[in-house]
């Protein structure tokens, strides 16, 4: 999970894009990087850390052009230590590209021999985004017989680029001297949406708020497997590019990952929360009566919607019981258990007086590893908490997910081969109630009817690209991202207030 913004616009693009990977923050804490177009020349910036300590004034103004592009970095590949891997990455051949994306290409190793032996372009890092820039620029190198670059050569070079990767990806492009590229997997597992404001700038973001909080219109989402090609002069072309695509997006965006304001493929994220609460709901009923809870108390911060409508429709007070520190970052995106388990207490805190002597039911969006789950649970029992009830938004997460979120090892779910009752003691609930993956996709898919579906790999196993095995499994594991920085020992890196939680 990472957040991606383009931009083409009649001024300077370099605070534009900062305020936009602002907005995006949520999406990745680990790097953060900015590339600007001006004629013929790129500008590019990018560091380990978050926005606001990664761009200074001098940085700032050393990104001249009015096109450019930014991305913020969560590593689920390669080494989340490493400057090199910070996105964008840049070839100088042909034209010169600047590329950053959001996604896991599945088939990277692969495509990093052919590289090699057949395109003859060498890949130096164990970044997934180096090895797509390269497919993509030796894609347009074959489809282009010299100057001008067509729109048309763009296109064909992108339908060569669906025909060769795999996986998941949202990737925006800088092609110097031409323009913005833009394009989505043909499953539209990672969102991508498109907007323009008032004086003519057009911008592609992961997410809507990253458009309304520029003060741009959000136009539509691309489709999957659609290329989006944007000249200097602020021409846009498009073109379905992808065989037989169909859109099935990521399915924990709405359970987790995006912001509650944003709207993904015609689904407001916030009314897909209330949704699941109301399906909670009625599992709640089924294992725990109502007139035994006397509380209905969310785990901030993705979890309020669902437990707001859960409350309401239980007809049960809603408190809020614990506080949140804000500049802590979200555990699920630390690496290592140990850093995890360690920023549980720094970041909650809880309100003794609404856990005491009560029967409290907490709701969170999702249960994944469980380390944060057990400790949360034993905070409200150390703050007196009668008995402990647990309702988790979402299903068990069971199975490896390959796509682009850190939770790709069966080893590391705590409901990977486990009933809901030995789940349920790990954690030290006196019950656990889980959303059921029918009520979930329900829930979620009557906002749109359009949609084919979702990937909801995580929660059943089934993978939409139907390319996925268990021995793929493994070899995506072995490329994951490394989980401690050898120069440092179990310590939590600080993050800004996410503005989802804010």
């Amino acid at each position: 999970m990472c957040g991606i913004v383009g931009v083409v616009s009649p001024g300077p693009v370099n605070q534009l894009i900062y305020d936009a990977l602002l907005l995006l923050q949520h999406r990745g804490q680990d790097a953060a990087g900015i590339v600007t177009l001006l004629g013929n020349k790129i500008f590019m910036h990018k560091a380990k850390g978050m926005v606001r300590d990664v761009f200074r004034t001098r940085n700032m103004r050393a990104l001249p052009g009015n096109a450019g592009l930014g991305q913020v970095r969560y590593p689920t590949a390669g080494n989340a230590y490493s400057e090199e891997e910070a996105q964008p990455f840049y070839v100088n051949a042909p034209f010169g590209i600047t590329l950053a994306h959001n996604g896991n290409l599945t088939n990277a190793q692969k495509l990093k021999a052919e590289l090699f032996s057949a395109d003859h372009r060498h890949i130096n890092t164990e970044s997934d985004t180096e090895v797509l820039v390269n497919v993509l620029a030796h894609e347009l190198e074959r489809t282009t017989r010299g100057l001008p670059l067509t729109p048309q050569d763009v296109f064909s070079a992108v339908g060569n680029v669906h025909r060769r990767i795999k996986g998941s990806y949202a990737v925006v492009a800088l092609i110097a001297g031409h323009g913005l590229l833009a394009f989505r997997d043909p499953f539209g597992i990672r969102p991508l949406c498109i907007g323009r404001g008032e004086d003519g700038t057009i911008m592609v973001a992961s997410e809507s708020v990253t458009l309304e909080g520029t003060g741009h219109r959000l136009e539509r989402n691309i489709a999957p497997g659609e290329a989006v090609f944007i000249d200097l002069k602020g021409n846009v072309h498009t073109r379905q590019c992808a065989e037989s695509p169909q859109l099935s997006p990521c399915i924990f965006e709405y359970v987790y990952l995006a912001r509650p304001d944003s709207e993904l493929d015609g689904i407001s994220v916030y009314q897909a929360r209330l949704n699941l609460g109301e399906s909670l709901a009625k599992r709640v009923i089924s294992t725990v009566p109502p007139n035994e809870i006397d509380v209905v108390i969310p785990i901030p911060e993705s979890s309020r919607p669902s437990a707001m409508q859960l409350a309401q429709l239980l007809g049960l007070p809603y408190r809020e019981g614990f506080v949140k520190n804000r500049y802590v970052g979200r555990t699920f995106i630390m690496p290592g258990q140990a850093v995890r388990k360690k920023s549980v207490r720094q970041k909650l805190n809880v309100i003794t007086s609404e856990f005491k002597g009560r029967n409290v039911l907490l709701v969170d969006d999702s249960i994944v590893r469980g380390t944060t789950s057990r400790e949360i649970v034993q905070m409200a029992r150390d703050a007196g908490a009668r008995k402990v009830y647990m309702a988790s938004a979402a299903p068990p997460v069971r199975f490896p997910n390959v796509y682009g979120i850190d939770m790709p090892t069966s080893s590391e779910l705590v409901a990977h081969g486990r009933t809901v009752e030995e789940v349920r003691e790990i954690i030290g609930a006196d019950a656990l109630i889980y959303q059921d993956v029918e009520g979930m996709r329900n829930a979620i898919g009557k906002l749109n009817p359009q949609l084919n579906g979702f990937d909801a790999s995580c929660f059943d196993g089934v993978y939409v690209t139907g390319d996925i095995n268990p021995e793929d499994i493994s070899r995506i594991n072995e490329a994951r991202v490394g989980q401690e920085d050898p120069l440092e020992e179990n310590t939590t890196r600080l993050a800004i207030p996410n503005p989802q939680e804010a």
